[in-house]
């Protein structure tokens, strides 16, 4: 298994991502709190391993501070979010939450993730969108991080 030097496996928390996304869709679509949302995706945790701290952080993240990333992603967007696709809400949530919330995940990694997982579960092209709003956003929320990564 291999780990960063952090400890962390990067297959597990890629799992854990893509099992946020599915239940903040699910979320978006009925509602409801964030632990029942966490206890009807934590069996599937189980099953598939994953980061399971993780996977809660994000979906408690996401739920807790909705409007603000929100307000944050809609200074990207062309339309508001709420008209954003289902999946394609979702991942931008969790990309947004983790790049104001999760500084120990480098940006790189954040947009990587977030392109990945709308290629797996967006609509066609959805992975160029979500590209095209992280990479502004992350000039912004990481303007350190970004600024750092073009002078490597």
């Amino acid at each position: 298994m291999s780990r960063t030097p952090h400890g962390v496996d990067p297959v597990l928390r890629t799992r854990a991502r893509r099992r946020a996304m599915q239940a903040l869709y699910a979320w978006q679509m009925s509602g409801g709190e964030a632990r029942t949302v966490i206890a009807q995706f934590a069996h599937e945790q189980a099953r598939e391993q994953a980061d399971l701290i993780y996977f809660e952080d994000m979906v408690r993240g996401v739920i807790e501070h909705q409007s603000t990333l929100d307000a944050a992603l809609n200074t990207y967007l062309d339309r508001d979010i709420e008209q954003v696709d289902g999946v394609e809400r979702a991942v931008l949530r969790i990309a947004a939450y983790e790049m104001r919330h999760r500084i120990d995940v480098p940006y790189r990694v954040v947009i990587n993730e977030a392109i990945e997982t709308a290629k797996r579960f967006g609509a066609e092209h959805g992975h160029t969108f979500i590209n095209g709003v992280l990479d502004q956003a992350a000039i912004e929320w990481r303007s350190v991080e970004s600024q750092a990564g073009k002078h490597t």
